[in-house]
């Protein structure tokens, strides 16, 4: 069965493409022209669907055998009234690099003289098949710090420290991130629901 991931950010797709080693998973772009899915849900999930269920609807007749997946995630900051959620990966505005969304939580931290304050990220995922739409969700808690430290992950990563870890995710080694994050959690049931 292919694996056609809905999705056109290369740390998503390197990372979820790393999970399911051994099992043959295709970038949408891979078999589709590139196009724009507005991403106009008010939630992580629906966000999800919407694009899972895009790809899917293109590709039923194209393809046998395959179920689409897809991922909305992001980082939500409490004492800032849960930004940026479920704008993450448009926060800094629309086509802002992950870079210009991680600096401008860092000023939204520093305008308020937090150096450190718990945070944590969230991944929904939906998997559309001919069988109907299922989603999963999963979380990792930690902190978020005033400064980008490391040059690993991607997105808020630099800036994250998940929960019993000294190092921001930047730091830390990816095989280390893929044990415990809020993707990997969100994997461990996709796996168990396809």
């Amino acid at each position: 069965m292919k694996i056609v991931l809905a999705s056109a950010n290369k740390g998503k797709i390197k990372e979820i493409k790393a999970y399911f080693e051994g099992s043959e998973v295709l970038a949408y772009s891979d078999i589709l022209e590139p196009l724009e899915i507005v991403e106009d849900g008010d939630t992580y999930q629906a966000n999800a669907v919407i694009k899972a269920k895009t790809i899917y609807d293109l590709l039923k007749d194209k393809l046998k055998d395959f179920v689409v997946l897809a991922d909305d995630s992001g980082i939500t900051v409490p004492v800032l009234g849960n930004i940026p959620g479920v704008y993450s990966a448009r926060y800094a505005g629309v086509g802002a690099s992950d870079k210009e969304n991680l600096y401008k939580l860092i000023d939204a931290l520093k305008e308020k003289n937090i150096k450190k304050t718990p945070a944590f990220y969230t991944a929904a995922m939906a998997i559309v098949s001919d069988k109907g739409i299922f989603t999963v969700h999963g979380w990792m808690h930690g902190e978020v710090i005033d400064e980008a430290r490391g040059e690993g992950g991607f997105g808020y990563d630099p800036m994250f420290i998940p929960e019993g870890f000294e190092e921001t995710l930047g730091e830390l080694d990816l095989s280390i991130k893929e044990q415990f994050s809020h993707r990997t959690k969100a994997l461990r049931l996709v796996g168990l629901v396809m």
